[in-house]
């Protein structure tokens, strides 16, 4: 299967979001910058696209103008195996940026992310419907998900 990259359209912060996203996970790097030659659409030299792997996945930054801006329409999902990786990156995430309901976030960049365990999407659709209801409704109270809460709803008799 072709390689699949998710690029990320900035106006002229595409190495600085690099750069942050990359201090935030565990085995990141930049991997290559590529800057405009002359007679582009933006000042040669300047920063073009930034390649960088967060965790091993490869990604894209590209400085491509003020047309456009990231919206809840997409969104990256961390799956956090234990409160303290879900802590993490929210925290981390969210500084100059902004926390929103039911594990999402936006980054200072105005990326959003949605920070959440992998256990939830599994109590979410439970067999039992009483079960999977309690989770639902623990789940739209938080900000940032707690597991022992989202476990503790799912355990309530």
């Amino acid at each position: 299967m072709p390689n699949v990259i998710p690029t990320l359209w900035f106006d002229t912060e595409g190495e600085e979001a690099a750069k942050f996203y990359t201090s935030v996970f565990p085995n990141s790097s930049i991997t290559d910058i590529a800057r405009y030659p002359p007679g582009s659409p933006r000042p040669q030299g300047t920063v073009m696209t930034v390649t960088f792997k967060l965790d091993g996945k490869e990604y894209m930054a590209l400085n491509g103008g003020p047309e456009f801006h990231f919206t809840e329409a997409l969104s990256l999902q961390i799956l956090c195996d234990t409160q303290d990786e879900i802590d993490h990156f929210w925290t981390k995430l969210a500084e100059g940026g902004g926390h929103g309901p039911c594990g999402w976030l936006k980054d200072k960049f105005g990326l959003s992310w949605q920070v959440c365990p992998p256990m939830l999407d599994k109590l979410l659709v439970d067999p039992d419907p009483k079960r999977a209801e309690r989770v639902m409704s623990a789940m739209l109270k938080m900000g940032k998900i707690d597991i022992a809460e989202l476990q503790k709803a799912a355990d309530q008799a």
